[in-house]
């Protein structure tokens, strides 16, 4: 464990998530990235919504073409889109009455523009296959966790919605399902990965959901908060999520001033500090019950040696 990640206060660690970002952001690997994401479209927060309840492991959205002449990419046959609304505004003639300087009225004709909408059918990155695009590929977390059993078992036992691991195509790590209420972590990861990831979507299960309306949240903001707080809280814990959390929300904030980062502060370190509390009761919970359940062999062995 690194000296920065020793720092048990939750300013020092957000003050380490920060310069790390930072630091992140000057190399030329980040550069590289911005360049190619600068190409995407922004989409509306009604069209965010639409992307994340039809696939919510969703990054890079791009319609058929885009990703074709744009980025060299091609939409894997059978593959499902995303519908999403697009404007479609109409430009049509109308006359109206005009006066000249001398009073007399006069037919004009003018042009007006009318806002329409259609739905159009977009596809994630992974729907796609090609040429690569610039990445910034946060580094897979390999490290073991001590007592990795007993400290997945607290967090399922702190989260606030049901965790189910299942098999998951296509890279993905893991998801918080806003509609279904459910968190889904990818089976055969590292147990330092699973545990990032499982702390990830829990944020965004607390933060993110339908009763409070951060759903609502813009992706940015809410990838931002999510991963934050999983750095936090996996340091507090002694696991160093460096090599993933720094290109992860450097890639989400996009912009050197960190403004989802720095605007949600106060959101990160209060999250976290919940979800540490729980976690911590809950694992010294289930502590105190494996100790009973080992205890009450050696007393009824004692029992019986004694008789």
């Amino acid at each position: 464990m690194t000296d920065t990640l020793k720092v048990k206060d939750l300013d020092g660690i957000m003050k380490a998530l920060e310069d790390g970002i930072m630091n992140f952001m000057d190399s030329d690997k980040y550069k590289q990235y911005l360049r190619a994401v600068s190409k995407f479209h922004n989409y509306s927060s009604n069209n965010i919504l639409l992307i994340t309840m039809q696939r919510p492991d969703a990054t890079l959205v791009a319609g058929f073409s885009t990703w074709k002449n744009q980025f060299k990419r091609h939409v894997i046959k059978g593959e499902k889109g995303i519908k999403i609304i697009a404007p479609m505004p109409v430009t049509v003639e109308k006359e109206r009455d005009r006066e000249d300087r001398f009073g007399n009225t006069y037919r004009e004709k003018i042009k007006v523009t009318i806002p329409r909408f259609k739905a159009v059918t977009v596809f994630d990155v992974s729907q796609t296959y090609g040429e690569p695009l610039p990445e910034i590929s946060p580094e897979e977390l390999t490290d073991d966790v001590e007592n990795y059993d007993m400290f997945i078992k607290a967090l399922e036992k702190s989260s606030s919605v049901p965790v189910n691991f299942i098999d998951m195509d296509g890279g993905a790590k893991g998801y918080f399902h806003a509609g279904d209420n459910t968190i889904n972590i990818a089976k055969g990861m590292s147990q330092s990965q699973t545990v990032k990831t499982l702390i990830h979507e829990m944020a965004h299960s607390l933060l993110h959901n339908r009763d409070n309306g951060g759903m609502f949240l813009d992706t940015k903001t809410k990838e931002v908060q999510a991963e934050s707080i999983a750095f936090s809280v996996c340091s507090h814990f002694g696991i160093d999520t460096s090599e993933y959390t720094f290109p992860y929300v450097s890639a989400w904030s996009g912009e050197k001033d960190l403004k989802e980062l720095k605007a949600s502060m106060e959101t990160i370190r209060d999250t976290s500090s919940k979800l540490i509390g729980r976690i911590d009761e809950a694992y010294r919970e289930i502590a105190r019950e494996s100790e009973s359940r080992e205890e009450a062999p050696a007393e009824k062995e004692k029992e019986g040696e004694e008789r």
